[in-house]
C-alpha cells in the first residue's frame, strides 16, 4: 500500500481497493500498532488511534485535501500516486 506521507509517528497511506470495502474515498492511518480508515470528508469508516494523532491527522488532511483527492482520482484509474508533505 503506497505511503503518502509519514509525521509525529503516523503513517498515511491509500490506494483502490478492489473489494470496494469502503466505498467512499478514504485513507489509512497507522500508529502504534492502531489503524484507522478515515473518508476524505473526515468520516472515521474503522478503527481508531490516540484522539492527539488523530487531531493531527485531521488538520493534515484538511491542509492537504485536494492533494488527497487528486491521489485517490490517480489510483482509481491505475496511475502512479504522489507523497504528500508532512505535517510540520
Amino acid at each position: 500500500m503506497p505511503v503518502l506521507s509519514l509525521f509525529f509517528g503516523i503513517i498515511v497511506r491509500m490506494y483502490q481497493e478492489n473489494t470496494k470495502k469502503h466505498s467512499k474515498p478514504h485513507i489509512h492511518a497507522e500508529y502504534s500498532g492502531e489503524e484507522i480508515v478515515v473518508a476524505l470528508d473526515g468520516e472515521i469508516l474503522e478503527g481508531k488511534i490516540p484522539n492527539n494523532k488523530m487531531k493531527l491527522l485531521a488538520a493534515w488532511m484538511e491542509i492537504h485535501h485536494d492533494d488527497l483527492v487528486a491521489n485517490w482520482k490517480l489510483l482509481s484509474h491505475g496511475d502512479q500516486y504522489f507523497k504528500i508533505d508532512p505535517l510540520r
